[in-house]
């Protein structure tokens, strides 16, 4: 009995073992994929427009996707619960580029006393917490508008972030399928 007692104890401590190491282990893994907060100077701001707005283009393939699986007449629900799921951690991942990297470590607060400087501020902020919004938005459906508001949004904050108009940094160019227009 007492060898009995020992087996099973040293199965409880080693599951509490793995179940440890795999929370370390997530833990870590989430803190080396998000960009730190201390205040390093290593930022790729024009990368991080690219990431969002491949960000959007998987939700919109993902909500084509859920669209095209609900519509069949025996929907594979193993599938469309992973579009749904796509979709929502691209949302979640567009959210965070929003809050850790802009709003947190981009974004500088500007004082009501220099009105220009506040108005840019108050500009962009708007811009953020409007792609928050739409982000949200795009857990909750499958609305073709979303994505279009959440292009719209990350190309004004774009150039309000450089101060640049849209047109001054919307490049054409051609590929295998066809000729797109990108904004950098």
């Amino acid at each position: 009995m007492e060898r009995f007692e020992t087996g099973v104890l040293m199965k409880t401590k080693g599951k509490v073992l793995i179940l440890g190491v795999l929370t370390i282990v997530s833990v870590f893994t989430t803190l080396v994929h998000s960009h730190c907060q201390i205040p390093c100077g290593i930022y790729d701001d024009a990368a991080r427009f690219v990431e969002m707005r491949e960000h959007v283009t998987t939700i919109e393939k993902s909500m084509t996707l859920v669209q095209a699986l609900s519509a069949e007449a025996k929907p594979n629900m193993n599938q469309l619960v992973r579009w749904v799921m796509n979709k929502e951690n691209h949302a979640d991942a567009l959210t965070e580029i929003v809050t850790y990297y802009f709003m947190t470590q981009r974004l500088k607060p500007a004082e009501p006393t220099d009105p220009k400087a506040y108005g840019e501020y108050v500009n962009q902020l708007t811009l953020l917490h409007r792609m928050m919004v739409e982000a949200m938005k795009a857990k909750q459906s499958t609305d073709p508008d979303t994505v279009a508001n959440l292009r719209k949004w990350i190309d004004q904050y774009e150039a309000a972030y450089f101060k640049k108009t849209v047109a001054e940094h919307t490049h054409v160019h051609s590929d295998s399928a066809g000729e797109h227009s990108h904004t950098y």
